[in-house]
């Protein structure tokens, strides 16, 4: 049978007005366009020659791909090795300025129409960066640091991208579906965002095969992301109808497939469920749902090297618990027992849990719990090589973060947090 694509929008309404802490109500996020059904290869050489009529193509390939398969090899001789006048083999993670600088210099040195990741996190991050950057003739760290979202000196009339970004993600951490880039002053090592109108990818690639080359630990963790977003959409208190019905039908689609990707590696199909329910996943932040303490706490392990996914495994059962533990309201309890409904309503998930020896009085924070572990992920900070002593330096930078103060139960001392940190030690 000849594969068949499905071409269309990620995100049918507009993106709220508030965009992970920064307002939006003045810039112009458009939605980017999904390809499934096709072999990543055929897709972006299809819309290379078709969409966007493109004849100088640079690629940014992630490291491990390019060194260890030959799926960059086939990128190249699908879109046609004379269109591409640039590849990068890898990017730092957390997308250093010098390395986004670089890349910028190159594409606008090569004329460059078009450009496509390979890969997922930096790779993704930095080309959003790039984009904006060759628009508005940035050349110098002092020039980029002028559009970061914490600049006060941003330029007036801001040009919009012109050069457009198409990504093929390998992983689950859902970045490609957010406007949002984040890039790393190599001078202080302070990691900023960059939010400008037209930023973004306008194309994204599903291709559930080519990820079966990401190694488990990966797949499943920024999995695990992807369900701390949908479990914070679902117990956030200033939720929608909306919301709740995206956040849980991304859960119920990825929970059950990460547990069936962990069991068979090989399953293509799991795989594609996986990649459906990070467009929900991300529909919420994209909306302006708020997320809480494990997003807020999460953000404050990364510049300690923890993986964002992984920050997630560590952090969202013992939020929840917290909320739990000191939520006076009802809708607190209400909203865990919606998403605790969820759970045990899914065949795979219940006997996993079942496995765990919990039962239907089992709070939300350990049927998380059990999950994570059955995925075989971390769930400790002494996993992660993370001492006690960082507990109280965690507890206070936790509490700058955007989302500490939108948890159900706001996070406003640092007490809380390290009450919270000490149950993961």
């Amino acid at each position: 049978m000849v594969a068949q694509e499905i071409y269309r929008l990620a995100f049918e309404d507009p993106p709220g007005t508030n965009l992970a802490g920064i307002p939006t109500t003045n810039l112009k996020l458009t939605s980017p366009y999904v390809s499934t059904g096709l072999p990543y290869d055929v897709a972006a050489a299809k819309h290379v020659k078709e969409t966007f009529r493109a004849s100088k193509v640079y690629i940014v390939s992630s490291g491990s791909l390019a060194r260890n398969t030959n799926k960059l090899d086939r990128l190249v001789a699908a879109i046609g090795q004379s269109k591409i006048v640039g590849i990068k083999k890898g990017m730092t993670p957390h997308t250093p300025w010098s390395e986004i600088l670089q890349i910028t210099a190159e594409c606008r040195e090569l004329g460059v129409d078009c450009i496509v990741t390979l890969g997922a996190g930096s790779t993704t991050d930095g080309c959003k960066i790039v984009t904006l950057a060759l628009a508005n003739d940035v050349s110098t760290p002092q020039q980029l640091a002028r559009y970061s979202v914490e600049s006060t000196d941003i330029p007036p009339n801001v040009a919009q991208p012109k050069v457009p970004l198409i990504t093929i993600p390998t992983s689950l951490s859902g970045g490609e579906y957010f406007s949002l880039g984040g890039g790393t002053d190599d001078s202080t090592h302070h990691k900023q965002g960059f939010l400008h109108s037209g930023m973004g990818s306008k194309l994204i690639i599903l291709d559930p095969e080519l990820c079966l080359t990401t190694p488990e630990y990966h797949w499943l963790s920024t999995g695990i992301r992807s369900v701390d977003h949908c479990v914070e959409a679902l117990c956030c208190l200033t939720a929608t109808e909306a919301s709740d019905e995206k956040a849980a039908r991304g859960l119920r689609m990825i929970v059950p497939n990460l547990l069936k990707c962990k069991a068979d590696p090989n399953d293509v199909e799991a795989r594609r469920q996986c990649q459906f329910a990070v467009n929900l996943a991300m529909d919420n932040i994209r909306a302006g749902i708020p997320m809480g303490g494990s997003h807020a706490i999460g953000h404050q392990l990364g510049p300690l090297g923890v993986p964002h996914g992984i920050t997630s495994c560590i952090m969202c059962p013992s939020v929840m618990k917290y909320n739990i533990k000191h939520g006076k309201d009802p809708a607190i309890a209400s909203r865990q027992q919606k998403v605790r409904d969820i759970l045990w309503s899914e065949p795979e998930v219940a006997q996993t849990l079942q496995n765990a020896s919990l039962n239907a009085d089992s709070d939300l924070g350990d049927l998380l719990d059990a999950i994570i572990r059955a995925l075989g992920l971390p769930r400790t900070l002494t996993e992660l090589g993370i001492s006690h002593k960082e507990i109280a330096g965690l507890s206070k930078r936790a509490l700058d973060d955007f989302w500490a103060p939108t948890n159900p139960i706001p996070l406003v001392k640092a007490e809380q947090v390290a009450e919270i940190l000490e149950t993961v030690k």
